[in-house]
């Protein structure tokens, strides 16, 4: 063997080695991934499966959830054939399923299933709700025995909690699954696609671990008008959606306040309560309107103006871009207050402050200019005329109307309509 001979089996043998170490360590790197994410699986329907999905996906360890069917045959599972009327009460139709994908080291089997029990009303037989047949059933669907296992356990222990509650007995299903088809891509992330729906609770209120619930005082509901926003204790983005977008906002004079279905005691009711948001609108503690699910701030605020502006000349002025009557009753009383800022009648947001506000001699309130921000400017080509229309930014209330270089020494004169505004004097101390 010649010495070059040996130095090409030596460079084999240490190539051979560096790869034996690569190999070593992936293997140490996949044991270690392994260690550290356990993917198990659990099939559950409860109802609805998009409400649910939602839900699952905002538990600390599951990794994804995904809507389908499940626990049928016979026929192609889709939602057209599920949602047949000739198999509303089908014992072959397939449920409305989630399949929860989770980190089994992060949220265990038994934690995912307490949710899911408390989540929806296992008492209810075919149905959730308003939501009625074979497809909305309860059903556990296990990926082995340690899932079987630990869903019969927790259903026992519910079952208890139940009973104590004077619920009826669980008509849950447990049994292994034998297959899952995914739903229709429209079905899947659901809640992103339809951004103006609600969360539906149908659960029954029993929980395994009860946490102090603090009481409300009503009280102050019962009298006047008010809006009171039924909010969800469980992850709702519509709920949170509607308090970023609107209620977080609000500085209006008849009082928001936010409820649970189960705080509302003393209130006289009509609406259901189990979809969150639902926004009532209250009169001495009895509701006059309600409306469920998430309330853009343009339907909030038609609302709101339905509610305390009624049939007034303000309303049609505010939502049928009406003019007041010159030297009406609010310009006589606004035209001379003392200092401080006008507000948007709806919002209380802020629009223009007295000291921008002059005489104009047209019997129309006007200023040089609004508070930074808080208006709106769009074409009006009404009446023949060409002119330039101011909105409140906050609710898309019409407040008048802008003339360039009418003001005093060629400033703007913000023409505005008093019976849309507020007066709130300014705080000096």
């Amino acid at each position: 063997m010649n010495y070059q001979h040996l130095l090409y089996l030596s460079g084999a043998a240490i190539i051979f080695s560096a790869g034996a170490f690569a190999l070593s360590m992936e293997k140490v790197e996949q044991s270690d991934v392994a260690a550290s994410m356990h993917v198990e699986s659990l099939v559950l329907g409860s109802g609805c499966f998009w409400g649910a999905e939602k839900r699952y996906e905002a538990l600390d360890g599951v990794i994804d959830a995904e809507s389908g069917y499940a626990d049928g045959n016979g026929f192609e599972a889709t939602y057209k054939n599920i949602t047949k009327q000739s198999r509303r009460f089908d014992e072959n139709n397939y449920a409305e399923v989630v399949k929860v994908t989770y980190n089994s080291n992060i949220i265990s089997a038994q934690e995912l299933l307490k949710n899911y029990f408390e989540s929806h009303d296992p008492t209810q037989l075919n149905k959730q709700g308003n939501d009625i047949g074979t497809q909305y059933r309860s059903i556990i669907l296990t990926s082995n025995d340690a899932q079987k296992d630990t869903a019969l356990k927790i259903k026992a222990q519910y079952q208890q909690l139940l009973t104590n509650a004077g619920y009826g007995n669980i008509v849950t299903v447990i049994k292994p699954l034998e297959g899952f088809v995914a739903a229709e891509e429209y079905h899947q992330n659901y809640l992103q696609k339809n951004p103006n729906g609600y969360c539906p609770d149908h659960s029954t209120g029993v929980v395994f671990e009860p946490v102090p619930v603090k009481t409300k005082d009503n009280t102050a509901l019962l009298t006047g008008k008010q809006i009171v926003v039924i909010d969800s204790r469980d992850y709702c983005p519509y709920c949170e959606k509607f308090k970023k977008e609107v209620a977080n906002d609000y500085k209006g004079t008849i009082p928001l306040s936010l409820r649970y279905a189960d705080q509302l005691d003393g209130l006289t009711i009509k609406s259901a309560t189990w979809a969150t948001p639902t926004i009532l609108f209250l009169e001495n503690g009895e509701e006059v309107y309600g409306r469920q699910g998430y309330a853009s701030r343009e339907t909030f605020y038609k609302a709101l103006g339905a509610f305390k502006l009624g049939d007034s000349e303000a309303y049609k002025v505010a939502f049928n871009a009406k003019t007041d009557r010159p030297y009406c009753k609010e310009y006589k009383i606004f035209k001379n207050t003392p200092d401080g800022t006008f507000v948007d009648k709806l919002s209380g947001e802020a629009l223009f402050d007295t000291r921008d506000r002059f005489n104009s001699g047209t019997g129309w309130l006007s200023f040089t200019h609004p508070v930074k921000n808080s208006v709106t400017e769009h074409e009006d080509n009404s009446w023949g005329m060409q002119r330039i229309e101011l909105r409140s930014k906050s609710t898309g209330i019409h407040l008048g109307h802008l003339f360039p270089g009418e003001g005093p020494r060629g400033k703007d004169r913000y023409c505005i309509n008093a019976t849309v505004l507020d007066f709130v004097p300014r705080d000096n101390s």
